[in-house]
């Protein structure tokens, strides 16, 4: 048997987790003197309602050696073999962490570095198990597919606002404060598992714009592999009309465009009413 672990960078939230059949390790999130586990009691609502009206910046830490190393005695105690999905080793020391622990689990755990994040993360995850319900797979295979796919996954944002940029200290405060007066909105991608700004646009159709023109130079959208959109925030209305906008991307194609509201660990950077969208891009 299989077993599917990933940690919460995934932006699923435990209840979905358990609905998949799946190991959710939540990154911890501290706001203030408050300590908290991502997804788990901090749903992503509650994540932004604390991050717009709170006082406090969020501070995310990373999942231990021992944490992982306790969720892979427990999962692999009944025979079961284990691949285990991270968040890129470019943003965060977890997928190390991860690495250390399935050094003491050999030929039973297997660990794949997503070189992604948020939805990115999420649609590998997506991959995984769709390989398991075909069956006739074994967690190396697994994990070596997951590998092989993974430079294919293409992840692509418009943010509203660069205010929690400046905030996390991406970007100085003078020019966060320049593009605000400008109506700035970057566009950001993951790329090489490390977060990029891709592009810049003046105003939110300008933005939708341009996320579609990246979209097509990537390739377009590999319709029979896993595909998301997602927001940030608390209402879902500037996805909503990315949707329509971007109407030609989708239309005949798929008649379902799923959609989930980001989590802490992208949210934290992007703030509220970001647009995004993850895809498998069509190999040229």
């Amino acid at each position: 048997m299989i077993k599917i672990l990933v940690d919460s960078g995934c932006d699923v939230e435990e209840a979905q987790a358990r609905e998949l059949d799946v190991t959710l390790v939540p990154f911890r999130v501290r706001f203030g003197g408050e300590e908290y586990l991502d997804g788990v009691n901090l749903t992503h609502e509650m994540f932004f309602e604390k991050l717009i009206e709170g006082a406090d910046f969020p501070q995310t830490s990373q999942i231990n050696e021992f944490t992982f190393g306790e969720h892979f005695a427990r999962l692999t105690a009944d025979g079961s073999d284990v691949v285990a999905i991270t968040m890129s080793s470019k943003l965060s020391g977890t997928h190390s962490s991860a690495v250390r622990a399935a050094k003491k689990f050999p030929g039973k755990v297997f660990v794949v570095d997503s070189l992604n994040a948020c939805l990115g993360e999420r649609i590998l995850l997506e991959y995984a198990l769709k390989l398991r319900s075909e069956g006739g797979i074994t967690a190396a295979d697994m994990a070596q597919k997951l590998n092989a796919a993974k430079s294919d996954v293409q992840l692509l944002a418009v943010l509203d606002t660069l205010k929690y940029l400046r905030k996390g200290g991406r970007i100085s405060p003078v020019v966060a404060v320049a593009g605000e007066m400008l109506s700035i909105k970057p566009v950001i991608s993951v790329a090489g598992g490390e977060v990029k700004l891709v592009g810049k646009a003046i105003g939110s159709k300008k933005g939708n714009n341009l996320l579609n023109q990246l979209v097509s130079k990537c390739g377009g959208i590999n319709f029979d592999m896993p595909y998301v959109l997602g927001y940030s925030g608390l209402s879902d209305a500037f996805l909503k009309k990315y949707m329509a906008d971007s109407e030609h991307l989708w239309k005949g194609k798929t008649s379902n465009l799923p959609y989930y509201l980001i989590g802490s660990t992208i949210g934290t950077h992007v703030g509220p009413n970001a647009i995004a969208v993850a895809f498998f891009a069509n190999k040229k």
